[in-house]
């Protein structure tokens, strides 16, 4: 079947299944939500503290870990091996796990360039360890361009292998670690948010590094004003096109063929749509990170409940938005998408929903471009 015809057996059954889930959600059927809590090793006692203005105090450390030493490192930005280790010497460090391509990590960044701008001369000191989930993530080219996006002139160093990852016993991204002067890890949060509470912790361990090195430090007793993204309480699951992160438990792919890894998959669309998942057209090679289009011509369909969506993708192509059945709109158009379209080139994650509200809605992105590679949906 070709995608045109796809479409029109497609459309028709999509209102079906909009409408049905529009019950179900109605019924609070869709139980997903996004994960944004934290883990404070900060006793109940110094948590309060913490969100008040620092002051000095002698506190037992026997029970903090050390923060562990950076291993496995394969590559640096704005530092070298030698520059960081001297600058690491009574710092209060914040270990900032993170990768280039999870917008969780990215709409961290602001907080934490914010606060290296704010802290870096009385201090603190920001070290960004990119641990990658997807293997386009390892190239160092690919992260210099990130890390001069997002304008971030702290350290950043390049744990290709998890090595570092593993040496914190993390299994989060992102993750902050926040170390005091002496290397004890006094605070750490996953995912978003809580951004007040870790620059109260930062002030704090910074109020007694100065005490502890005789250092006179004025501090401001007030936290950076950005206002934080506002999730949706229930959206679509993430999604993921390759099979080692997808199979078996998080498997939304919809088509009968299912997946195979290692091999090109010709992929028909099925009669029904079914809600949150997605579905294939065309011809595709099954990686472990994503799926390579081989056709000329290739499309992803999938009713989804959400107000932002989000894809990660590479390789040269132009996509065509098409959101209920039409050229998406401005009004609801991401970033990344002019006239409709978005045009693919570096190896990234590209927003190409932005509604004013939640919703349920029928997405479909269509291309002539073999070669085009997709690795994830992400929905806020």
């Amino acid at each position: 079947m070709s995608i045109s015809g796809a479409k029109t057996a497609i459309v028709l059954a999509v209102s079906v299944v909009i409408g049905i889930a529009a019950i179900s959600l109605g019924l609070g059927m869709l139980d997903v939500s996004t994960d944004t809590g934290s883990s404070d090793v900060l006793s109940p006692a110094e948590s309060q503290d913490a969100e008040q203005t620092p002051q000095p105090a002698k506190i037992d450390k026997s029970r903090f870990k050390m923060a562990p030493e950076l291993v496995g490192i394969a590559d640096y930005i704005n530092t070298s091996p030698e520059e960081l280790q001297k600058a690491m010497e009574d710092k209060v460090v914040l270990y900032d796990i993170w990768t280039y391509s999870c917008v969780n990590c990215i709409r961290t960044l602001p907080y934490i360039t914010a606060w290296d701008d704010r802290y870096s001369d009385q201090g603190l000191l920001i070290i960004g360890i990119h641990s990658p989930e997807f293997e386009f993530e390892k190239e160092l080219k690919n992260v210099e361009r990130a890390v001069e996006k997002y304008g971030i002139v702290y350290p950043v160093v390049l744990d290709n292998d998890m090595e570092t990852w593993s040496a914190f016993e993390n299994r989060y991204w992102p993750r902050k670690y926040i170390a005091d002067h002496e290397g004890y890890i006094r605070y750490d949060h996953i995912g978003e948010g809580g951004y007040e509470e870790s620059e109260r912790v930062i002030q704090k361990l910074l109020a007694e590094r100065s005490a502890a090195l005789d250092i006179q430090v004025a501090y401001a007793d007030d936290t950076v004003d950005i206002p934080a993204f506002e999730h949706t309480g229930r959206t679509t699951p993430e999604i993921y096109f390759g099979y080692k992160l997808a199979l078996p438990s998080r498997n939304y792919l919809a088509n009968s063929e299912g997946f195979n890894p290692e091999n090109i998959v010709s992929y028909m669309i099925p009669e029904k749509a079914t809600q949150d998942k997605f579905h294939m057209v065309g011809d595709w090679y099954n990686g472990k990170d994503g799926m390579k289009l081989v056709s000329e011509e290739g499309g992803i369909f999938l009713p989804y409940y959400a107000r932002e969506v989000n894809i990660v993708a590479s390789n040269p192509a132009n996509l065509t938005i098409i959101l209920d059945g039409e050229i998406i709109s401005s009004e609801h158009a991401g970033s990344d998408v002019i006239d409709g379209i978005v045009e693919v080139n570096d190896a990234r994650l590209y927003n190409i929903i932005d509604s004013p509200d939640a919703g349920i809605h029928y997405l479909e992105i269509n291309t002539n471009s073999p070669g085009f590679e997709i690795f994830t949906f992400t929905f806020g």
